[in-house]
C-alpha cells in the first residue's frame, strides 16, 4: 500500500492505531510471530509450552482479529488461525513514511542551524541590550 510522504500523520496514524494497539502487547505479539510461520494454529497449539490458558488465548485472538491481523477458519471441532499480511503491511508503509517525515523535518532543522538560521542581531546594532536609565 502506498502512501504520500507528505500526508498529514493524523491521517497515516488513526486507521493503524488498532493494528499498532493490538502489536503493543508482548502476548499478542509472541502470537503473531507464531503464526508468521505460515502454518495455520489452532488455540490448543498456540497455547502448548506456554503458561497460557486457552481462555487467554482467546481472548488475545479476538483482539488480534478485530484488528485485522488474525483470521480463524473452522475445521471440524477447531478453529485454525492464521496471520493476514496486509494489515502489518500497512502499517511498516506507515511507518516508513512517518521515518521519511521525520528525516525531512531533521534535515531542515539541520540546514537551519548549520546555515547560520538563528537569531540575529537588530539591524545596524548589536545582539547585547544597551543600558537605558534606571
Amino acid at each position: 500500500m502506498s502512501r504520500r510522504p507528505d500526508a498529514p500523520l493524523p491521517a497515516l496514524l488513526r486507521p493503524q492505531a488498532p493494528v499498532f494497539a493490538a502489536l503493543g502487547d508482548e502476548t499478542r505479539l509472541r502470537l503473531v510471530g507464531t503464526l508468521c510461520r505460515g502454518q495455520a494454529r489452532s488455540i490448543t497449539k498456540l497455547t502448548e509450552g506456554s503458561d497460557l490458558s486457552r481462555q487467554a488465548v482467546t481472548k488475545h485472538l479476538r483482539v488480534l482479529e478485530e484488528a485485522g491481523l488474525v483470521h480463524g477458519a473452522r475445521r471440524g471441532r477447531e478453529i485454525l488461525f492464521m496471520l493476514a499480511p496486509e494489515p502489518i503491511e500497512a502499517a511498516r508503509s506507515c511507518l516508513e513514511t512517518v521515518s521519511w517525515q521525520w528525516e525531512r523535518a531533521l534535515s531542515r532543522l539541520k540546514a537551519f542551524v548549520e546555515g547560520g538560521g538563528g537569531p540575529r542581531p537588530p539591524p545596524g546594532g548589536s545582539a547585547r541590550r544597551r543600558p537605558g536609565p534606571a
